[in-house]
């Protein structure tokens, strides 16, 4: 009761003193520790739907893909053997199991579980080299003799998007080539001169 009046005081002093922006934070202070977190967030990002995902499914993430108002992401155990198919509402941030399966070959994911870099980390380099937001990360482990690497496609501000390959040990951003034709962006985008 006494901390009600008290921030109550203070949120009056600031409304007297600086006016409509501090309402806007007296009010936020004061409902913080007496009402429930809200859904009124912006959109969940990457990171943060990476953030819910291993929270509900412990493990290490294989990709991350946002398809309209959900991310996507499977995560495997970090024995290797569970493998999880989550769903993360953009919206609101719950986390949904679609598939859930606990007999999986530990040998399929060695070099997944071996990596240096994780998604998130992977998400955040390839951001740093071409600015906008992390679209969709996967692990991609060719057997074609190509070493493991994290596939990142970032969206810029202007609605392009941009492949990188980011070293699962180094964290090193590169460009993907177009010759990578296994991808799933739409190659409306692309433009050969």
């Amino acid at each position: 009761m006494k901390r009600n009046v008290f921030v109550s005081a203070a949120a009056s002093v600031a409304l007297l003193v600086a006016g409509p922006v501090a309402t806007a934070a007296a009010v936020s202070a004061d409902m913080a520790g007496t009402a429930p977190v809200a859904a009124a967030r912006a959109d969940v990002t990457a990171e943060q739907a990476l953030t819910a995902a291993l929270k509900d499914y412990p493990g290490v993430v294989e990709s991350l893909d946002r398809d309209g108002n959900v991310w996507h992401v499977d995560v495997i155990t970090k024995d290797g053997k569970g493998h999880a198919e989550l769903e993360v509402d953009t919206a609101t941030g719950k986390v949904t199991r679609e598939n859930v399966d606990t007999d999986e070959n530990p040998g399929e994911h060695k070099g997944l579980l071996a990596a240096k870099i994780t998604a998130a980390q992977a998400a955040k380099a390839a951001v740093a080299a071409h600015p906008g937001t992390a679209w969709t990360v996967e692990w991609d482990s060719d057997d074609n003799g190509k070493a493991p690497y994290w596939h990142v496609e970032v969206k810029g501000s202007d609605g392009t998007t941009w492949d990188a390959s980011v070293d699962p040990t180094t964290g090193k951003v590169t460009a993907q080539t177009d010759s990578d034709s296994d991808s799933d962006s739409d190659s409306d985008s692309d433009q050969n001169s």
